[in-house]
């Protein structure tokens, strides 16, 4: 269903999602994001929080203040042309990342699985360029389109132990930036000393769904460095306006 028209589906009572499509495809996340802009420009009476993902929109609202009929028929009436304005990367993101095996516990075992060395694969990651499509799974967990096919690799059958912050991660056709510790079936192939989420800064979340984001390979020894004035407050990725 990637042919624009979307299909909106009950959450429960008070949730709505708006889908655009069934891939992870740029184009169909350009739907999503001009749509989620036009919302929170003008949001209907009503409408509590909206929430972008891959290829669907999430709509929280108050159905004691808007029905559902009414919240799609505003809905359809933005949607258009959405898409139009959010094609293109409003801002390039330049993430330093380490992949030293002390920082990317999982690079060599990843790479044996996929034929590679750990070498290769560091260059593979750190040379593509990634689409940040949407956070999700815990707060700050930037999940990332446009990794190398040479890098898909299935995840693992038996979640392992937490990741370190800032862990860069492999899984499937993906690649995804960890926010924080946590247990995860992806494969660590490095590190970013960059604060993804930080709820002292604003906005809390670095990278904005939509943005373009490459990998900066970096040094243990520029990694404590980075990392002392990132944990300070200090960002350390570099941001480029496109738009």
């Amino acid at each position: 269903m990637d042919d624009g028209t979307p299909r909106f589906l009950d959450c429960g009572e008070s949730a709505l999602s708006v889908e655009f499509g069934d891939s992870v495809d740029p184009a169909v996340n350009a739907r999503v994001l001009a749509l989620d802009e036009r919302l929170r420009a003008a949001p209907p009476a009503g409408l509590r929080e909206t929430t972008p993902t891959y290829r669907a929109l999430f709509l929280r609202y108050e159905p004691l203040e808007i029905s559902r009929a009414a919240l799609v028929a505003a809905i359809k009436g933005l949607i258009g042309t959405a898409g139009v304005e959010a094609s293109q990367p409003a801002a390039r993101w330049t993430i330093p990342c380490c992949y030293d095996p002390e920082f990317a516990e999982d690079i060599g075992e990843a790479a044996a699985l996929l034929g590679q060395t750990a070498q290769s694969l560091a260059q593979l990651h750190a040379g593509a360029d990634y689409r940040a499509y949407m956070y999700g799974f815990a707060p700050g967990w930037c999940y990332l389109g446009g990794l190398p096919q040479a890098l898909a690799i299935p995840r693992r059958a038996t979640p392992r132990g937490p990741t370190p912050q800032g862990g860069a991660l492999i899984g499937g056709a993906l690649s995804l930036i960890a926010a924080n510790p946590m247990p995860t079936g992806w494969y660590v192939v490095g590190r970013t000393p960059e604060r993804m989420f930080a709820l002292g800064r604003n906005p809390p979340f670095l990278v904005a769904p939509g943005d373009a984001v490459r990998f900066e390979p970096i040094d243990a020894k520029i990694f404590l460095s980075l990392d002392a004035r990132a944990l300070a407050g200090e960002t350390v990725a570099r941001r480029e306006t496109l738009l």
